[in-house]
């Protein structure tokens, strides 16, 4: 019976997660993680092709972790209003649950050297963006808008904003406050309300 390998893809990426929030994308190396994790370089060079293969894995499971959760309170409410501030919540809820992984999110798939990524590891990339944008639009739609300004608004509230509140702690080396959640969600409220009552003024 063959043996199971005694580093696994999973080990090997969380790993290079470590590296990537401690140092940033550039940090990630074939070499550091095969030391983080006790194994020889030709663990690493038998899971990933190269470095290039590496980031991409990096960043695209990460992403998809977040995005599988970010879909899942997106959709779990017919509401779109409600819906929309539990997502932004959620945003800074995750980040708060995964502080090693958000660190990761404050990058962008370029860092980790989209422009030399397979075309396998483009489409991962393009299908997660497509469904975000998709889903952004939907509650645009749901609030009876779909002009750009809107769903520029509705990216703003579920995206961008808590984001832009879960960096500014991160990249100071600060925990997030206790009151994070609670203004993200407010905020998005606010905004969406906005969207809706324009919506209904001007339909």
């Amino acid at each position: 019976m063959a043996r199971p390998p005694r580093f696994d893809v999973n080990q090997l990426l969380d790993a290079a997660v470590r590296q990537a929030a401690a140092l940033g994308p550039a940090g990630v190396t074939m070499s550091a993680v095969a030391k983080e994790v006790g194994a020889p370089s030709g663990s690493v060079y038998h899971r990933f092709a190269g470095r290039t293969a590496l980031l991409a894995e990096v960043w695209l499971r990460t992403v998809e972790r977040f995005q599988e959760d970010y879909f899942a309170i997106l959709e779990a409410d017919v509401d779109a209003q409600r819906a929309g501030a539990a997502a932004a919540r959620r945003v800074v809820a995750w980040a708060r649950a995964h502080p090693e992984e958000a660190a990761l999110l404050l990058y962008g798939a370029e860092d980790f050297g989209r422009s030399n990524w397979s075309e396998e590891h483009i489409r991962r990339a393009d299908h997660g963006n497509q469904r975000v944008h998709t889903a952004l639009a939907s509650v645009a739609a749901a609030l009876g808008a779909e002009d750009p300004q809107a769903t520029e608004g509705v990216t703003l509230a579920l995206v961008d904003l808590p984001l832009a509140l879960v960096r500014r702690h991160l990249r100071a080396g600060r925990p997030l406050p206790a009151h994070a959640e609670d203004l993200a969600e407010e905020s998005a409220t606010a905004l969406l309300s906005m969207i809706s009552a324009r919506s209904a003024a001007t339909g």
